[in-house]
Order: structure tokens, then sequence, then C-alpha cells
């Protein structure tokens, strides 16, 4: 399809979030939306577009799911945990995929999702995120705020912090500004996770992702953030609630392998000319 005829074409999209992590949603099974980064950025901004954290491109290939993940400034990113549960919500729920439990191909490889209790606006999605590596300890800054962290490679590079004794509270206050962290540890950019400590199970997390800034809820940092919590306490294999301001997720660890789950919601369907 040439760029003149996509400029022409009413593209049908969904507006879905997964714990207030939002996104534009395309469905391409044809693999014949071509979007640049100009493209994507317009359609996330929150003024002239139709605003979100990233845009997700539902394609087919080989007879598989193929999920094109897109961070709101365009840049293309390698895995997205919240956005996997939205894509695999938007399949059920759009009648593109009959099953409940199916694979998702992705930049960070293929995962394998359930759908649970699927609606036409919401679900419940678990996600099999394989296996998680710990790439070591480093530090950063947010304004004032110096930390070290636990580096944590969730498919997409994280910066875990777990800061002793911060309340719930004052995690909420916290002023979050773009990080300043090691170029060399993290020569693609990183997301990072401050969070509170682990108490009967649970840690309270806020997000500045690379590409977007501050969002509600980051579903690979969750999961690198449970890393993190466990590791804090000695703890190898364990169940983490992670609360973030956008709502919660269950994250379970074994052996450094990660399954997440979490809510899917799906708020508009509509289209737009490219």
């Amino acid at each position: 399809m040439t760029e003149q005829n996509l400029q022409r074409q009413a593209v049908p999209f969904l507006k879905g979030h997964g714990t207030e992590n939002d996104f534009v949603v395309i469905p391409d099974p044809s693999d014949e939306v071509d979007l640049d980064a100009a493209t994507v950025a317009a359609l996330c901004d929150r003024r002239t577009g139709i605003g979100a954290d990233g845009l997700l491109r539902i394609v087919r290939r080989d007879g598989r799911w193929c999920m094109d993940y897109r961070n709101a400034d365009g840049s293309v990113a390698e895995m997205c945990g919240n956005g996997i549960r939205v894509f695999a919500h938007v399949l059920r729920a759009e009648g593109l995929e009959d099953h409940d439990e199916f694979d998702v191909d992705t930049r960070a490889g293929a995962k394998r999702v359930v759908v649970n209790n699927a609606t036409r606006r919401d679900a419940t999605v678990q996600v099999d995120m394989g296996q998680i590596a710990v790439t070591g300890v480093s530090t950063a800054k947010m304004g004032e705020l110096a930390f070290a962290g636990l580096g944590v490679d969730v498919g997409n590079p994280h910066l875990a912090a777990v800061i002793p004794g911060l309340t719930e509270e004052e995690l909420r206050n916290l002023e979050l500004v773009a990080p300043v962290y090691d170029d060399a540890f993290f020569p693609a950019g990183v997301n990072v996770e401050i969070l509170t400590e682990l108490t009967h199970g649970e840690v309270h997390m806020r997000v500045w992702e690379r590409g977007v800034g501050e969002t509600r809820s980051c579903g690979t940092g969750t999961v690198a953030a449970a890393m993190a919590a466990l590791a804090d306490k000695g703890i190898v294999n364990g169940s983490v609630l992670v609360h973030v301001p956008g709502g919660e997720i269950r994250v379970d660890i074994n052996e450094s392998k990660a399954v997440m789950t979490g809510p899917s919601r799906i708020v508009a369907r509509g289209t737009v000319d490219l």
C-alpha cells in the first residue's frame, strides 16, 4: 500500500489501558500499515492526537501474532508488559483470536498469554514473561534524589531501586524528573523504578519510562520491581503484589522466571485518518 493511499484511509483503532498505562491499538493483521516515528508520536500526542503512552500494532506473520510496540515519541521498544495484556485482550474482544491461551511474538521473544474473563471492555490477562536477567547494580539521580538500584533485563532495560525506609506517602509525593544514569551500563536507555521495601508481600512503585516520561504503570517495570524487592530481602522465589498509581499487578518469580497477572480495559473504538 502506498503512502498516498494510507493518508486517504480511515484506519480502525482502539484505545485501551493496563493499570492506566494507555495505548493506541491498530489492528493490522495483513501487515499493510507502515507507521513512521512522526505518525506514532502524532497519534500518541495528548492534545493533538488520540493520546497514549504508546502504540500497539497487531500484525499476523507466518501464522503468528506479532506485537509491534512503539513508545509515545515514536521510538521502537523491545517489550511492554501492560501493552501485551491489552494486545491479547483486543485479539479476543475483537474476535481475531478464538483461544484464551496463545503466543504473542515480541521483539523480546515469544510470550505465552492467558486471557481470563474477557468481555468487549474488561479482561484479566496472565503473561509468562520468561527468564529475567539481573545485570548488576548501578546508580542514578532524579533531581536531588540519588540512589542505587538493581539492573534488570525484562526484554527491555530497567533500573529498579528499593529506597530504604521510603513510605507510600513519601513515594507519592516525590517529584520524579528525567533520570541521569550510567550510559555505559544502559547504552540503549533505561526505565527507572522507585519503590518501597517489600512488606507482607507488597510494594509500591512509581516509574519513569524511556521515550515517554512518568507513566501510571509499567508492566515490565513491575517485574523488575518484584525482582529487586525480593533480592533486597534475600529472597529468591516469591509472589509480589506491586501497587502502581494506576492499580496493581501480581508478579510471581520462580527460578528467575516471571509470570505477570493484571487487568486490561478497552475504552474506545473508532477510526483515524493517517
